[in-house]
């Protein structure tokens, strides 16, 4: 028997015996168990034990006879076999350890981390993992990377809403336009992303800096409730000035104006990542 073979199929979860055994059988069959052991070299005292397992699987068959006979599945039955039961085991192991993981994760821990490319992976495993509804306030260069995944979770029946700062066409989800883009796309120092996925997990950072773009992961409620907030609180300063706007213009300016020059930190030059030491 080649090696090389014995190898592939204990790659497959076959024992060296089963392998041996299996493969005898393929030589000739159907055969005995007594002439299995003779053909494949198994022991003697053994090949019962080796055979029951295979037929146990379904990998080798079985006559109701006496003595019984053992015949071989196909080989292309058997890998087909083999990769069903794969494919349910992985499936079963995403789901459990997925679940698994999300129930363990230490919710008191703030994860950092750096770079645009790791922050929209973990925004987009956030957005992935997600039941419920998915908010988000984005730049719509971000958006559109992300698009896949939202649009899946939109498919999913989530929902999705998008507070951007600037225009979007998305047809799958509810966009809010926010006022003031190019001002508080300013005042940030570049474009930020906040990602609140079922009120439980959130990613929230900058992400226009390339490899200086910082952004936070979580699950501390302390943090997730908050950050949320923030989404939720600009969806009601939507709704209140489509229904109001002119009345909370004249009180307090375009677009609110003199709101954001009441309670930023400076009239001018306001930069929230260079306040954070961020992009140099």
């Amino acid at each position: 028997m080649k090696p090389e073979i014995i190898k592939l199929l204990q790659d497959l979860n076959f024992t060296e015996y089963e392998a041996k055994a299996y493969l005898a059988l393929l030589d000739k069959s159907p055969l005995s168990g007594y002439a299995v052991s003779l053909g494949s070299g198994v022991p003697r005292s053994k090949i019962y034990e080796v055979l029951n397992g295979l037929v146990e699987r379904g990998e080798v068959l079985i006559s109701h006879e006496e003595p019984s006979l053992y015949t071989p599945l196909p080989p292309q039955e058997l890998v087909r076999l083999k990769k069903k039961r794969a494919e349910s085991s992985f499936e079963a192991a995403e789901t459990a350890l997925d679940h698994y993981a999300f129930v363990s994760s230490n919710r008191e821990n703030i994860w950092n981390i750096t770079g645009t490319d790791a922050i929209l992976a973990r925004a987009a495993d956030t957005i992935e993992r997600a039941e419920t509804r998915v908010l988000l306030e984005i730049w719509p260069e971000e958006a559109r990377l992300l698009e896949p995944r939202l649009r899946a979770a939109a498919q999913r029946g989530l929902d999705v809403l998008l507070v951007v700062y600037g225009e979007l066409d998305f047809d799958f989800a509810q966009v809010y336009p926010h006022d003031s883009s190019d001002e508080i796309t300013r005042e940030y120092g570049g474009r930020w992303i906040v990602v609140s996925a079922d009120d439980r997990e959130v990613v929230a950072g900058i992400v226009s800096l390339g490899a200086d773009s910082r952004a936070a992961w979580t699950l501390h409620p302390g943090l997730v409730m908050p950050i949320t907030e923030v989404i939720v609180h600009d969806l009601y300063i939507y709704e209140l000035m489509q229904a109001h706007r002119e009345t909370l213009e004249a009180t307090f300016g375009p677009n609110l104006i003199e709101l954001r020059r009441r309670y930023n930190a400076g009239p001018t030059g306001y930069s929230m990542a260079a306040r954070l030491g961020l992009g140099g």
